[in-house]
């Protein structure tokens, strides 16, 4: 039996359910931002009024007024988010526990084996029924796979249901520009432009050794998606993910000018990703870093930790040693995030002579008693001396902060086909 998998994105989400909930909104442009007062002043989604303006997501709200001077900005809620997103998932329990989030406003669902509706009916029975009961509305892409679902999702909207399937991907898909495709950013589509690669189709048609040679073991799976061959399940909604990455960032205050700003920064940042992996019992052998410039020029950088931890001290020195090798300071930076991934099993040490192991073991025994302190008097009861003289850098806490990058501080952790945001 075939499988028919949906796809269904909310459309403009954060900025529909504000101007459902407020209607004389309804007619004019309307952007949802961060507070300027905080430097978090960027446009996190729009209407589609204001989309006519070329707006961009992630675009500073003082350009964004200056292609629409009518622009009305509002702040967001993301409880309110969280709610309508919830109750658009109730829809989705009408017709199957096959219900696997992408993120707040999508879902992928299997409907497969439904004998009383087929996958297309079902998909606008969806569409109709968030527009009437909650007052938004989605695009539902309908195929074979997950990929061209959600690849269907995108390609038309607002408030419709395209089918890709096996007699139709060939002429709909593969004219499409290669990043259209999820998992292909702009540093794979400028890899894959530089060899002549530029459609899904040329992706499909490719030299798979070229592909191995330029991206890896990922270029050989995204053929395989631009083919249609993708056949990753559509995962249960109550089935626990295995969590991939644990990460925080932030947009600081100020800008940071020196290496004294950037260690308050980091140790804050390090401390909260190192305790959210000791709550999920974890530990990291890759630490990832990432910086932006005043003038938002950006670059990430990893390595390899030597042993697996979850030691906050020990992350924080490795971050601020692939800082230092990474940065010319030519410019001031505006924000930054820290993240650890590939979670090992490390029941079994190899102890040395330098001490190493049992050094490590201490520092997460100290670790862990200072979480019990945070936990019965909060997350100020005990700090660095080190970061307590730049307070106007270091009181932030994104530990404690809610879902959804509130205040400007970005906290997650990444689960495998599933990014939820803590």
């Amino acid at each position: 039996m075939e499988r028919e998998i949906l796809h269904v994105d909310c459309n403009k989400f954060y900025a529909s359910v504000e101007c459902y909930l407020h209607p004389e909104l309804r007619d004019k442009p309307v952007a949802v931002g961060g507070s300027e007062e905080s430097r978090h002043g960027i446009i996190l989604t729009k209407n589609e009024i204001a989309s006519k303006y070329n707006l961009v997501v992630g675009e500073p709200l003082w350009k964004a007024r200056q292609k629409c001077p009518d622009l009305i900005i509002v702040p967001p809620h993301y409880q309110t988010y969280i709610d309508f997103s919830r109750r658009v998932r109730g829809i989705f329990e009408d017709y199957t526990d096959l219900i696997e989030p992408f993120g707040l406003d999508e879902c992928w669902l299997d409907v497969t084996g439904d004998y009383n509706k087929t996958g297309y009916e079902i998909a606008q029975e969806i569409r109709q029924r968030v527009k009437d009961e909650i007052g938004i509305t989605v695009s539902v892409g309908l195929s074979f796979n997950k990929i061209f679902a959600k690849l269907g999702s995108d390609y038309k909207k607002p408030d419709a249901v395209t089918v890709i399937w096996r007699d139709n991907f060939k002429s709909l898909a593969w004219p499409l520009p290669c990043d259209d495709m999820i998992m292909i950013g702009n540093a794979t589509k400028r890899k894959l432009n530089f060899y002549g690669v530029y459609t899904i189709g040329d992706l499909a048609k490719a030299d798979t050794g070229m592909l191995r040679r330029i991206l890896g073991k990922n270029g050989v799976l995204l053929q395989l998606y631009a083919r249609g061959e993708d056949k990753a399940p559509v995962m249960h909604m109550e089935l626990s993910h295995e969590i991939k990455s644990v990460g925080n960032s932030t947009t600081t205050p100020r800008d940071l000018k020196d290496e004294d700003d950037v260690r308050v920064v980091m140790t804050v940042l390090a401390e909260s990703v190192a305790r959210r992996m000791r709550k999920h019992m974890l530990k990291g052998t890759t630490l990832c870093i990432w910086v932006r410039t005043n003038e938002l020029e950006s670059f990430t950088r990893q390595c390899r930790l030597p042993a697996p931890t979850n030691a906050s001290s020990e992350i924080i020195e490795h971050a601020m040693r692939l800082f230092r090798a990474n940065y010319d300071w030519e410019k001031p930076i505006r924000s930054m995030g820290v993240s650890v991934t590939d979670f090992a099993d490390d029941e079994f040490c190899q102890f040395d002579l330098s001490g190493s192991v049992e050094h490590r073991e201490k520092l997460e025994r100290l670790d862990k008693a200072v979480d019990a302190l945070k936990e019965r008097y909060g997350s100020y009861c005990i700090q660095r001396g080190s970061i307590l003289a730049k307070t106007d850098l270091s009181h932030f806490n994104p530990f404690e902060k809610q879902p959804f990058l509130l205040a400007g501080i970005n906290n997650h952790i990444s689960i495998k086909h599933n990014k939820v945001m803590f």
